[in-house]
């Protein structure tokens, strides 16, 4: 056990990491040693920062909690902390069932972390995070929070109403990061679509990214989690004239037959989507759409899944992942439909959509073989560089690998030639 150290461990999206981020920048500031995520824990003081968004997630959650439980009644651990989405949805029960805890925060208020281990906040740094990611990219978080009344979704009854950042402050985090050594943003929010509704009662998404794509020194913007329903089409503008904003979208749609598009209430139709997803691919060449799917929510039908699959054959994503319903008390779903849909069916759907779109990426891949591409490398893998294109996100996306044949620098750009392709991963060469 370290004195003075403290070992954050982050579970759950890139949304929780920026949240880890800003802890531990404030923690450094007053003297501790941080590490995140160890392999092997050795601080005297632990936080996690907890997910809380489907089944998985929370048994993820607990049982990392429970593990550094036993850690503190075996005195390997003098403290711990726990926070985050978990915390903010089910606090009371945890304080009962995990009485080893020495606080509970939930999403918001994790601030008062630092006053209770005697140090003070400081709001000069409010802005400044020590980044987890390599530091040529960093998560960007424009928003909290949701508005969207998706039946399946607990976020927003963890995370509250959207609240959009100012502007200006989001400016300047992007200044300081770029300083900082920062080239590549990943723009990320539960929401961004809904960006600006809030504080300036208008869409102000593509007015953002286009502000963000003028500051010197940014050069790869890419958008995360937008929205069908009312999509601000003045950014497919933006992103098709400036070169620094990737042709990347990241849009979940969840499904694509009427009823069930109902049943979710995602205010969109069938039809709705298909002339969305025929206006991005006109308006922008070349973009590589990403989107996430939901099977086995209650009444999906074999025909509606049927219509789904013939969807994703019809847009052909670039990149594309789904999971099955989870019954998550508190939502509309939980509390209106019977999860009648068992697991084995669930799972049934999740490997036939998944072997579609496994050829889809592969083939998507191919295509790319002979064309060079300008590729961030991300780290070593052994014998190859691992690097990155603009249409290719960090940790969900594939990637390529660069034979050792000649020494290259982590987070530089070079251009690659694409030599092969795999189905979620290219082989390529320096040129």
């Amino acid at each position: 056990m370290r004195k003075n150290e403290i070992d954050v461990i982050t579970l759950g999206c890139s949304k929780n990491l920026v949240d880890s981020e800003l802890l531990m920048k404030q923690l450094l500031a007053n003297g501790y040693t941080v590490k995140h995520d160890p392999e092997v824990s050795e601080g005297e003081i632990v936080v996690i920062n907890t997910c809380g968004f489907i089944g998985d997630a929370k048994e993820e959650s607990i049982n990392m909690i429970l593990e550094f439980a036993e850690a503190k009644k075996d005195r390997r651990i003098k403290r711990l902390f726990v926070m985050g989405c978990l915390t903010e949805r089910y606090m009371e029960e945890l304080k009962m069932e995990i009485p080893e805890v020495d606080k509970f925060y939930g999403k918001f208020n994790w601030r008062e972390l630092i006053g209770d281990l005697g140090k003070s906040y400081n709001q000069d740094l409010s802005l400044e995070r020590s980044l987890t990611t390599p530091q040529h990219y960093a998560y960007l978080k424009i928003s909290e929070g949701c508005n969207r009344t998706c039946s399946y979704c607990s976020i927003p009854i963890m995370t509250g109403k959207h609240q959009s950042r100012p502007i200006e402050e989001i400016e300047e985090e992007v200044r300081r990061l770029v300083a900082a050594g920062v080239k590549e943003f990943q723009v990320i929010a539960q929401d961004l679509t809904f960006y600006g509704y809030d504080n300036y009662k208008t869409a102000k998404l593509p007015e953002l990214v286009e502000r963000l794509a003028k500051i010197e020194g940014v050069e790869w913007i890419r958008l995360h989690y937008a929205y069908p329903a009312n999509f601000p089409l003045d950014l497919l503008r933006v992103i098709r004239e400036n070169n620094n904003v990737c042709k990347y979208l990241d849009i979940a749609l969840q499904h694509i037959s009427d009823p069930m598009l109902k049943k979710m209430r995602r205010n969109i139709s069938k039809q709705g989507t298909y002339d969305l997803m025929k206006q991005i691919r006109q308006e922008v060449p070349g973009i590589h759409l990403r989107t996430t799917m939901m099977v086995g929510h209650p009444g999906e039908t074999e025909q509606d899944f049927e219509e789904l699959l013939q969807f994703v054959r019809d847009i052909r994503f670039e990149r594309l992942g789904a999971f099955p319903y989870s019954h998550e008390d508190g939502t509309y779903a939980y509390d209106n439909y019977e999860d009648e849909i068992s697991d084995e069916v669930k799972q049934e759907r999740m490997d036939i959509l998944m072997s579609l779109q496994e050829k889809i990426a592969l083939e998507t891949g191919e295509q790319k073989i002979g064309h060079i591409l300008k590729t961030i490398i991300d780290r070593e893998d052994g014998e190859y560089y691992i690097g990155r294109t603009e249409y290719d996100s960090p940790e969900v996306d594939p990637e390529i690998l660069v034979k050792k044949n000649k020494m290259l620098n982590i987070g530089e750009y070079y251009n690659v030639k694409i030599t092969s392709a795999l189905p979620f991963d290219l082989y390529g060469e320096v040129i």
